[in-house]
């Protein structure tokens, strides 16, 4: 099982829009994971299908009726951006204190490969089952769900019954927040002692971004000791500076924070925002910098930008402001906000809010959301994953409602289910990665009987 995840692991499945072609949709890199994971099911037995490399599925139970229902499990095959701030490469895995580390080590090969052998201990020991598996693995899910959208149109099959998807936690994930990315324009006209040429923060929308860099001009005189003061000031958000002169007088300046998925914007530290603040501070008069530093800068909840709200089953809205974008040359420059909300509140009730914001251009929508999804604990999915649960770990199982988005909302009666456990530490999104080796072992047997109780 290791071996296999690390054949996955050692593949930079980074989605690549420069590299896009017909026959990699979403670049070489998640084709190419693609590829190795079906290549496995192969070597094991199983009859594969490649749906124009967009995503692709194998199906355990083909000698049964025609009529029978179906099992959907979702995985992913694609990650986020590596980042910096990693103690070893990214994509050349290692084992160090029992932790395999590399990108997608938890999100998603890792917990794929643990249900992969959970349904393969199932297939060797030819246990009987009144249910098909359909696995299925795509490859953008990290970004907008394109390979879904073609997978379901072209596939030429019903979807699933019921389902899960191994992508997010024990004991359960049977709710899920709705998920859209808004995005507010602005002018390159900025004004003030320090002239802002360009700012660039953020790899993807679902990550708080680690870093951003401004080129500036103008009063920079102790650039140096003003951030040193800036600092000070923050000192427990552990900020990083750097800053690198031309010849032409500009100045660029880069602030590093720390990285987290965007669901959880509370456990990373902004550098964008920070240094919007920075140069709001030191002379910059910009609306972008001025909503950015005053406005975004620590609003998880969204309470300064005013789109805050509570639902009692599905919790709180949150928002993080993850790609930045900005040049005085420029006349349509772009913050990416986005935005997991619970039932109660819509993309439309946002999108008002953000487009009454002072000096704010224009506000445009992702193509891609999702509503608010829910599955009932009195489902007989929901009851059979949490009792496999229960008598595998001895925890009392519960509902869980996230604002992550999993590809277990892709169906009606459709769930998240592991592989992390309660009390484990979530690197998902971050730099260094990793998944305890025990976890995969733990996972995967319960994966297996899990797949049973619904199957057999």
């Amino acid at each position: 099982m290791i071996a296999d995840l690390f054949s996955l692991l050692k593949i930079n499945s980074e989605r690549d829009d420069a590299k896009v072609t017909p026959e990699t949709p979403f670049g070489p890199g998640p084709v190419a994971a693609l590829e190795k994971f079906l290549s496995l099911a192969q070597r094991d037995g199983y009859q594969t299908t490649n749906v124009d490399n967009y995503a692709g599925h194998f199906t355990y139970g083909d000698d049964l009726p025609d009529d029978a229902e179906e099992i959907g499990i979702f995985a992913h095959m694609d990650v986020v951006p590596a980042g910096t701030g990693w103690e070893s490469d990214p994509y050349s895995p290692e084992i160090r204190d029992g932790k395999i580390y590399a990108r997608g080590a938890s999100d998603d090969k890792g917990p794929t490969m643990a249900c992969y052998y959970g349904l393969k201990i199932l297939k060797e020991l030819n246990v009987p089952l009144t249910k098909k598996i359909r696995f299925i693995a795509g490859t953008d899910e990290e970004s907008g769900w394109g390979d879904m959208d073609y997978y379901f149109k072209h596939v030429g099959l019903p979807e699933p019954d019921l389902g899960f998807s191994p992508d997010a936690e024990f004991p359960i994930i049977n709710g899920e927040k709705g998920n859209i990315t808004e995005y507010i324009h602005f002018s390159g006209e900025n004004t003030g002692a320090v002239h802002l040429h360009s700012f660039i923060g953020g790899l993807r929308e679902n990550m708080v971004p680690e870093s951003a860099t401004a080129v500036i001009s103008g009063d920079i005189e102790q650039i140096q000791a003003k951030f040193d003061a800036f600092v000070a000031n923050y000192a427990d958000k552990n900020l990083k500076f750097e800053s690198k002169s031309a010849a032409d007088g500009q100045l660029t300046v880069t602030l590093h924070g720390r990285s987290a998925h965007g669901a959880m914007p509370e456990k990373g530290v902004n550098g964008a925002t920070y240094l919007a603040k920075f140069l709001d501070e030191i002379g910059v008069v910009s609306p972008f910098t001025k909503i950015a530093g005053q406005v975004l800068i620590e609003d998880h909840a969204g309470e300064k930008l005013g789109v805050a709200f509570e639902d009692t089953k599905m919790g709180a809205l949150s928002m993080n402001a993850g790609v930045f974008k900005f040049s005085d040359q420029q006349d349509d420059n772009t913050i990416a906000l986005n935005f997991r909300y619970p039932q109660g509140i819509d993309e439309d009730k946002i999108y008002d809010v953000l487009n009454s914001l002072s000096g704010v251009e224009s506000v445009t929508k992702s193509a891609h959301g999702h509503t608010p999804h829910y599955v009932p604990m009195e489902d007989p999915l929901v009851e059979t994953l949490l009792s496999v649960y229960e008598k595998q770990t001895g925890l009392k199982g519960h509902e869980q409602i996230i604002g992550g988005g999993t590809f277990g909302r892709l169906l009606k009666r459709g769930v998240a289910f592991g592989a992390m456990f309660p009390g484990d530490v979530d690197t998902m999104h971050q730099a260094n990665e990793f998944i305890p080796v025990d976890v995969l072992l733990r996972a995967s047997a319960i994966y297996a009987e899990a797949i049973y109780e619904l199957a057999k």
